[in-house]
């Protein structure tokens, strides 16, 4: 693309859309793009200047997304970076309505997608705007209330942060100081921070601001990743942060020593099945990273010096392609092959990158770490085994044929071949055709690769022909599925090659070279392939007549697969003519016409498949068919219609209606090569539109509107691969050379059709004659003046639609005053609608205007006198959806032709090369689908008095009797409501007026169709919800009113149903409509207009306050309960933040309080709890004085924060210690690092005056002071407090809380005297509901008394002390858990030296054995809930709980065992191993566990079974040590269990101490029976061998395992075999960059095969297996023959034994060696259970010597045996190849001797 500033533009556009240039009217567009350009660029800034966000900006920025659409980046840079800048200052708006922000957040987007048009000198934006405005909407404080509605749609601005590309190069120093204090671990914020930084962190800066960039970052969180062990939900978005990372900055990051971590976490992440009994953490599964992510991460670290990541990566592969294979199937395949899938789309995006992009201001990546010829064809030979696998996949083929498709682009010659390989077979085998299918659609991937041939693989085209040929039976009427793939496949490869012979060439050219000789002469097959293909068409066509495949009776339609099969053969059939030459163009035309022309065929099917042959041919070359074919057809019509009475027939001769059909078909051509046959044509329609016969005139009607349209529309009108005709003689022009050529953009040369004068003329001439007498006749019968049978109607209007639709393009639009009551704005629309090209010759009648007056007299008529006509309503209602947006071509099938566009450009596009190297064939097609867009966009249009005619007979159809006719109303009125500006305000109160109660007349169908144009369709507009208070002071009033209405029954379901979704929908997207926005100018740099414009706030307010007025009005007390509900629900909506409610509307919700539905007093509590926040005074914050910072990052317990944890000698006990203490609320604060400046809340003389008393109150807090000092009133609310509501399933209520917590908040303790009485009731009731209404009391109040004065904290806590303290004594297992979350609820977020009282009491003694085991386990769980919530700034009260629970973790009772095991786990939570970060204050692991250990000596030392003594219950004397070791040790296992999922990082050297003991208990079947013991233990060693390792852990771990492999008991050296598979594989990478701990592996396997139990030597051989398996060991010569020795131990002679004599049962060590050696061979030959290599035959000769040997030799042979048979026997044939003869004589014989059925 040349820059040229050109005369017409006066700019150098950014980026135009370059399929404008090849339009034929392409010399007028610039002139009418600066047009349009001129407008939107003025009118927004009028509409910033007027401060009118809506509708004017609104508006103009909507017009601004569409001039991109139409003409892309068509303006300067200036003009560009201006848009970004004004579109950022308004999405950073304050109080912006969400909705208007999504739509501007759009916009943006678009405008920043090509990166390479805007450097970072060209445009720099602020970030905290954007942070400021994602923390509203995400973590907003007022949404839980119901003071802010967000749509759910909100996370759109998460990809703004395309942004960061533009950042300042300061920000990523704020915006560390910004979030670094929130990096706490244990807190919710952790996740906050990090997917800020994820979202944020500028990673696109230039080489030299490095410095300012990532180097700041980057080391601190790289660790941090390292460190966490147990994967927590911030994870996730480090990774993503890390891949983009890294694929920005290819070559300045040196990942090598972090390559092993990654691709061990990638590995993991997939979630793999491995070993027998795993156990997975649940958050594995719902943390796993995100395969997307993972896959740019891993392409980026590909290639540089040491590439260390392919290795890895083969690695990775080699472990997980067996999982690939087609017999493999779970949960886990989606990722496997999402993966496969992903990968090497993204390599290549890479390769583009670095080899072909134009290089654009973003780094460029450094010559070392480009990858190399060498690293790609190791990359792709990584990847072929498992790609090759997943062809025959459960999933389908299509995530293989991609991932071929991406890879034969880099290495054809390694792709292709085994591709090819099994596709051939699959075209033989009858069998099995889903291997033809999978084969056939990966070879459709591959195709252009093939075709193109090239040099690295220039064999390729070669295998063309043979593959089209024996694709040809494919075409099977019995087989769907099959005969669709072959259709694509045929299809895509004919697109890419020309079909002609010139196998002459071959004797008049001597400059070929071999290949190109052997392609030239295979082509004198196409010839003979086009005739075949033909005939199997034509056979196909017979067996899919009506009469063979239906009996009379069925439905007349084709059924969906028959119409998939007719596009099939249509599409492919006409790409064979496109591509053909001449000469076979006229062999085929005579065959199909002869074809045609010899048979009759009934029109519905069969008839339908010949016609698109027909059609096909006549497209391609018009002249020689049409010769043939049309003077054919009209003789053949007018020989039949001699006879007059045919015209007045029912059933019409199958001859004439098929050559009808065929006629119709063969028209559909390019229009000047119809005139010709004009009056024929023209004659035959007279003859044929009045037939009686309905499927005749149809047929008519179809050759109307096809000779129409072709003379009338513009349209390319040849789509051939190479521009120009093959027809040049072969010295010249040699057709192979383009075979897979890309069309050339630039030389396109289309043939376009426009209509010529002529062609105009003949349009009207037809019009004239043909629709002018149809309107006459159809306006005189509308008048009454003539009589018309129904039939009649139906046919003249079919004829009037047809012509519309056929000529349609060459009508003006309607024409009608505007309508100006409506444009009520300042800057409105000062732009007509642009007229697309060519203008509309307005001399001629437009018969627009004509056809909307007939049809709107005819359609009163039939309303009036015959509304059950119900086929002409449709037939009107079309004809009316037409006239309003037929411009010549319809919506939905340039939707679906958009989507098959790129279906086809996805299948055969070229990532690799990019710059648009597609087919000519889809260029063509892309630059017809601009020419569609632009008639079809159309938005805004401006509202005329005619559209409102027409939207009131819409709206009419809308609200008749049958619901057909109504629903395809609404569907048009629908649309209709998208395209015309404000006519909503127009048609709403229309609607309205069927819903008011006052009008008696209203039918129920009237009712009910009124309430459908309410609800609107699914994605357009819906009329009860526009984001405009005028619209909705009138609809919701008029919803909820008209409960009243007589034609209101709620008998009907329908009805029912139809007010619950309204109800629902207005819930649903209902947001927060904007009372008052700024627009704040400071960059726009537009001079204010002097005074300012009334805002919108002034008009609001009111309309705001008048929707609840209307809402409230008493009248409505006698309607039905269920509007209640909808106008209780449509009051809450409307609560905001920045507005008080009225002092009405405060009373009623007050009141609702204690209504007498359920569902009002819950809607009630929410709003009044919203209220509370409203009215909620300020209260002042000021930095804290005097903080010290530490240098350096360290984080943790550290002497600077020390006072902020709890201290029991330093509490506040008195009124001057509580004022002086510095509270710091929240719990993260100075964990990690401190912010810039610490906030406290002020000293409370600077405070809002507590305790107001009634007369200083406002009058909406006097409302709420009356009620709640009313005894009764509160009698009354807590008795409906305390109902249950679904008994079983009721929780603590946070809403609840929060009402209360604001009423203690607002008005201190004034109501504390009315509720005492009650709580102290309350808590005395051990009923669930009872209790559940005392503990949201609670915490309300101790979460409410955050400001109070010492005095009245003070007395709250003497008040609520005792009530805990009985609560935690009656508590039951109904009530615990509401208790605990009162406890939690009240501690979050509170300084703990604020609740000093509540701690000390819970402390006291929570396991005391008072109430028996329960109890205890409920004082440690709400205690607990406690302490959770106050994470690090508690240790001393840690330690406190801890000393107190060492003496008591002997517990008899398994439930307070596993609330002691979940306690420990958060009283260690705070012991993390993590970078920069102190050893805690806190209890550590460490000695904890030396403790324990000392008190399970007895276990360890004793040799004999652990049993699990069940003490009886009042046996309370002294038991020995070793019970009370074993009751500890259950408490252990608890622990370990709980932590296992909830602490981040895994103490491993502690837990391998305890690991003897685990693998000592743990059982080896697996039983259920097992105690629990038995069971924990189990469970225990599953987790623990899941875990994430250090390396630096991994020597002590194998130490561990090789001590234990020692022992004695069979059972643990079993289980070390299954904590190994696990453990190994789940650490793949972090072993295998460790040769040491390899070679331990290795040994501690080969050792425990010679094991002498049995059941360890056969895991051993098991776990060998999966180890060679996974490429974890390899089979290399020294361990096969160290087995081949083992093998060959001779077994001593059996001796003779007297028959009584006891049988001599351990084996002699010679027979466990020979074992051992027969072992490890069946390991080898089990590790390859897919594919058969080089050694494999070798082995199992030498296992096959064997057979006959003793047990449990023999039985290990037979297994082995019997599995190599069930795993190679689906490919045996390709296996058979590796064997010599002999080889496969003793295989034979071994796989069906006698003893295999034994």
């Amino acid at each position: 693309m040349k820059k040229d500033v050109s005369g017409t533009l006066g700019f150098v556009s950014q980026k135009d859309i370059v399929y404008n240039k090849l339009l034929p009217y392409a010399d007028i567009l610039d002139d009418e793009s600066n047009v349009i350009l001129g407008q939107i660029k003025g009118n927004l800034g009028r509409a910033v200047q007027l401060r009118e966000i809506w509708p004017g900006v609104l508006f103009w920025t909507r017009k601004l997304s569409t001039y991109i659409r139409l003409y892309g980046r068509k303006f300067s840079k200036e003009d560009h970076v201006l848009f970004i800048k004004l579109l950022y200052e308004l999405i950073t708006i304050d109080k912006l309505e969400i909705s208007m922000m999504q739509g501007l957040a759009r916009l943006l987007i678009n405008l920043l997608k090509k990166t390479e048009l805007l450097s970072r000198e060209d445009l720099e934006l602020p970030w905290r705007p954007l942070y400021e405005l994602q923390d509203r909407i995400l973590y907003s404080k007022t949404e839980h209330l119901g003071l802010n509605w967000f749509p759910k749609y909100a996370l759109m601005i998460f990809y703004l942060i395309l942004f960061f590309r533009y950042f300042p190069e300061s920000a990523t120093q704020e915006m560390l100081e910004e979030w670094r204090p929130l990096l706490c671990p244990f807190d919710v914020t952790m996740q906050r921070a990090i997917g800020y930084l994820e979202l944020f962190l500028p990673t696109t800066l230039p080489p030299e601001l490095h410095h300012k960039g990532f180097t700041l970052w980057f080391d601190e969180l790289i660790s941090l990743w390292v460190a966490v062990q147990n994967l927590p939900g911030w994870e996730v978005h480090l990774v993503n942060l890390f891949a983009r990372l890294a694929n920005d900055n290819i070559g300045y990051i040196d990942w090598d020593p972090y390559i092993p971590k990654i691709f061990t976490r990638v590995l993991r992440s997939l979630n793999l099945p491995v070993g027998t009994s795993q156990m997975l953490v649940p958050r594995y599964l719902t943390n796993a990273y995100d395969v997307v992510h993972v896959v740019l991460w891993v392409s980026a670290l590909l290639g540089g010096p040491s590439n260390q990541a392919q290795a890895q990566l083969r690695g990775l592969f080699n472990s997980i392609t067996s999982f690939f294979h087609p017999s493999n199937h779970g949960r886990w395949l989606m990722k496997l092959m999402k993966l496969l899938q992903r990968l090497p789309a993204s390599v290549v995006r890479r390769l583009h990158r670095e080899r072909y992009r134009k290089p654009t201001w973003l780094t460029p990546v450094p010559d070392s770490h480009k990858l190399t010829e060498a690293d790609i064809t190791a990359f792709v030979e990584s990847m072929m085994q498992p790609v090759l696998l997943a062809m025959f996949s459960k999933t389908g083929s299509l995530d293989a044929a991609q991932a071929l498709q991406n890879l034969a682009l880099m290495r054809p010659e390694l792709v292709i071949p085994p591709v090819l390989e099994k596709t051939y077979p699959a075209m033989e085998t009858l069998t099995e055709p889903h291997q033809l299918t999978a084969t056939l659609s990966c070879m459709i991937g591959v195709a252009r690769s093939l075709v193109s041939g090239g040099q690295r693989f220039p064999e390729g085209p070669t295998h063309m022909l043979p593959l089209l040929m024996r694709a040809l039976p494919g075409v099977d009427p019995n087989d769907f599925s099959k005969c669709m793939i072959t259709f694509q496949f045929i299809a895509t490869f004919v697109t890419l090659v020309p079909l002609v012979d010139c196998s002459s060439a071959v004797h008049e050219r001597s400059d070929l070279t071999a290949v190109e000789r052997e392609m030239c002469s295979a082509s004198a097959e196409f010839e003979d392939f086009v005739l075949q293909f033909m005939d199997r068409c034509f056979a196909l066509i017979d067996s899919s007549t009506l009469e063979q495949t239906r009996e009379e009776t069925e439905t007349e339609k084709m059924t969906h697969l028959e119409s998939l099969v007719e596009l099939g053969l249509s599409s492919t059939f006409s790409t064979i003519l496109t591509q053909c030459s001449i000469d076979i163009f006229k062999v085929a035309l005579e065959k199909v016409f002869i074809f045609a022309t010899t048979n009759i065929f009934e029109t519905r099917v069969a008839g339908r498949m010949v016609a698109d042959m027909c059609r096909a041919a006549s497209k391609v070359h018009p002249a020689q068919s049409l010769k043939l074919l049309v003077p054919h057809c009209c003789n053949a019509i007018n020989q039949l219609t001699v006879n007059e009475e045919v015209l007045s027939e029912e059933e019409l001769d199958k001859e004439l209606l098929w050559n009808l059909q065929l006629l119709s078909e063969v028209t559909r051509v390019d229009g000047d090569k119809i005139l010709p046959y004009s009056t024929q044509l023209v004659q035959i329609l007279q003859l044929t539109l009045h037939l009686k016969c309905k499927q005749g005139y149809t047929l008519a009607c179809n050759l109307l509107h096809h000779i129409l349209r072709s003379t009338a529309l513009i349209y390319p009108t040849e789509y051939c691969s190479v521009p120009g005709s093959f027809q040049q003689p072969t010295q010249d022009y040699l057709p192979i050379k383009d075979w897979g050529r890309p069309g050339d953009l630039w030389n396109l040369h289309i043939q376009w059709h426009v209509p010529s004068v002529e062609e105009t003329r003949f349009v009207f001439y037809v019009l004239d004659l043909i629709l002018q007498p149809e309107l006459l006749r159809l306006q005189r019968y509308a008048q009454g003046e003539r009589d018309m049978t129904r039939d009649d109607v139906l046919q003249s209007l079919s004829i009037v639609q047809h012509c519309l639709l056929g000529a349609g393009s060459l009508f003006p639009p309607l024409r009608g005053e505007p309508i100006t009551e409506l444009d009520m704005f300042a800057c409105m629309l000062l732009c007509k609608t642009s007229t697309l090209s060519p203008p509309p010759d307005l001399s001629r009648e437009n018969y627009r205007d004509a056809i909307c007056r007939v049809m709107r007299q005819l359609l009163h008529h039939i309303l009036e006198h015959s509304e059950d006509d119900t086929k002409s309503l449709f037939s009107i209602i079309k004809i009316i959806s037409d006239l309003l947006h037929f411009k010549g071509s319809q919506k939905h099938e340039f939707d679906s032709r958009w989507k098959s566009f790129n279906l086809v450009k996805k299948s055969m596009e070229n990532r690799l090369h990019g710059r648009k190297q597609h087919i000519r064939a889809l260029l063509i097609d892309r630059v017809m689908l601009q020419h569609e867009l632009r008639k079809l966009t159309v938005e805004g249009c401006e509202y005329r008095s005619i559209h409102q005619e027409l939207m009131r007979d819409l709206l009419r159809l809308s609200t008749s009797t049958y619901s057909q006719v109504r629903s395809r109303a609404q569907s048009v009125l629908f649309t209709a409501l998208g395209t015309y500006n404000f006519c909503c305000r127009d048609v709403i109160p229309r609607v309205l007026q069927f819903l008011e109660p006052d009008r008696s007349h209203v039918t129920q169908q009237q009712f009910k169709g009124a309430l459908y144009c309410l609800l609107g369709n699914h994605s357009g507009v819906c009329l009860a919800n526009l984001h405009d208070w005028d619209c909705i002071t009138l609809t919701w009033p008029a919803i909820v009113r008209s409960g009243l209405s007589s034609a209101m029954s709620l008998e009907k379901p329908s009805i029912v149903r139809l007010f619950d979704d309204l109800a629902d929908k207005i819930h649903r997207q209902y947001e927060t409509i904007g009372i008052d926005f700024a627009v704040r100018l400071q960059t726009s740099g537009v001079p204010l207009p002097p005074e300012p414009v009334p805002s919108d706030q002034e008009e609001a307010v009111p309309l705001f306050q008048n929707v609840f007025h209307l809402l409230n009005t008493p009248a409505l007390c006698c309607r039905p309960w269920k509007f209640e509900h909808i106008a209780i629900g449509f009051m809450s909506l409307l609560l905001r933040d920045d507005h008080p409610l009225p002092s009405p509307a405060v009373l009623f919700f007050v009141k609702s309080l204690n209504h007498d539905s359920l569902l009002v007093r819950k809607v009630a509590i929410s709003a009044v709890a919203g209220i509370m926040k409203q009215l909620k005074r300020p209260h002042r914050k000021v930095p804290v004085s005097g903080m010290k910072e530490l240098a350096g990052l360290i984080a943790g317990d550290r002497p600077d924060n020390q006072w902020l944890q709890y201290n029991s000698s330093s509490l506040p006990r008195t009124q001057q210690d509580w004022e002086g203490c510095t509270f710091v609320e929240k719990t993260h604060w100075g964990y990690y690092s401190w912010p810039q400046k610490l906030m406290m809340y002020a000293p409370s003389e600077e405070q809002p005056k507590q305790g107001l008393t009634r007369e200083e109150m406002t009058e909406r807090e006097q409302i709420i002071y009356d009620h709640f000092s009313d005894p009764g009133f509160i009698n009354q609310l807590i008795e409906f407090l305390s109902l249950e509501d679904r008994k079983g399933k009721d929780k603590f209520s946070p809403r609840r809380f929060c009402l209360f917590k604001g009423l203690f908040r607002n008005f201190n303790d004034a109501f504390l005297p009315l509720l005492k009485p009650h709580m102290e009731r309350l808590v005395a009731d051990t009923h669930e509901s009872k209790q559940r209404c005392v503990a949201e009391i609670t915490s309300g109040l101790i979460r409410g008394s955050k400001h109070w004065s010492y005095g009245k904290v003070e007395s709250l806590w003497e008040l609520l002390c005792p009530l805990i303290r009985t609560a935690l004594n009656n508590i039951t297992v109904e009530t615990y858990a509401d208790w605990g979350t009162c406890i939690a609820t009240a501690c979050e977020s509170r300084d703990p030296r604020k609740l000093h009282w509540l701690f000390e009491m819970l402390m006291e003694s929570p396991v005391n054995g008072e109430g028996g085991s329960f109890v205890d386990a409920c004082r440690l769980y709400v205690l607990q809930g406690g302490l959770a919530q106050q994470e690090w700034r508690v240790p001393e009260l840690l330690h406190r709980l801890l000393q107190y629970l060492e003496p008591k973790l002997t517990q008899v009772y398994k439930n307070v065992r596993e609330r002691i095991g979940s306690v420990l786990t958060y009283i260690f939570m705070i012991d993390v191993n993590l970078p920069y970060t102190q050893p805690t204050a806190s209890p550590r692991i460490k000695e904890f566990t030396e403790r324990i250990l000392l008190r399970l000596k007895p276990l360890t030392e004793g040799d004999e079974e652990i049993q699990n003594h069940v003490v009886e219950e009042n046996d309370v004397g002294e038991q020995d040590e070793r019970t009370q070791a074993i009751k500890l040790l259950k408490t252990v296992l608890k622990w370990l269990m709980a932590s296992a999922g909830r602490s981040f990082s895994t103490a491993v050297p502690e837990q391998l101490q305890l690991l003897p003991l685990l693998f000592k208990i743990a059982p080896v079947e697996n039983d259920d029976s097992y105690d629990e013991l038995k069971r924990d233990a189990k469970t225990c060693l599953s987790l623990m061998s899941q875990g994430l390792l250090y390396t630096e852990q991994i020597p002590l771990v194998l130490l561990a395992l090789q001590e234990i492999a020692g022992s004695s008991s069979w059972h643990a050296r079993y289980t070390v075999l299954t904590y190994l598979q696990i453990m190994v594989f789940y650490n793949l990478f972090t072993f295998m960059s460790d040769q040491g701990a390899v070679n331990d592996v290795r040994a501690l396997v080969i050792r425990l095969l010679e094991d002498e139990q049995l059941e360890v030597r056969e895991m051993a051989a098991t776990t060998l297996s999966g180890f060679l398996q996974c490429n974890f060991l390899s089979i290399e010569g020294p361990m096969q023959s160290h087995f081949e020795a083992l093998c060959k131990t001779r077994l001593p002679k059996k001796r003779k034994r007297e028959l009584g004599s006891v049988v001599d049962t351990i084996p002699s060590g010679d027979l466990v060696r020979r074992h051992a050696g027969v072992l490890g061979l069946s390991a080898c030959i089990l590790s390859s259970p897919y594919d058969v290599p080089s050694w494999m035959p070798q082995l199992l000769m030498n296992l096959s010597v064997h057979l006959n040997d003793t047990q449990p030799i023999e039985m290990s042979v037979k297994k082995t045996l019997s599995n190599f048979r069930r795993t190679h026997h689906d490919n045996w044939q390709e296996h058979k190849q590796q064997f010599t003869d002999d080889q496969l004589l003793v295989l034979t014989d071994l796989l069906v001797s006698p003893c295999y059925y034994a």
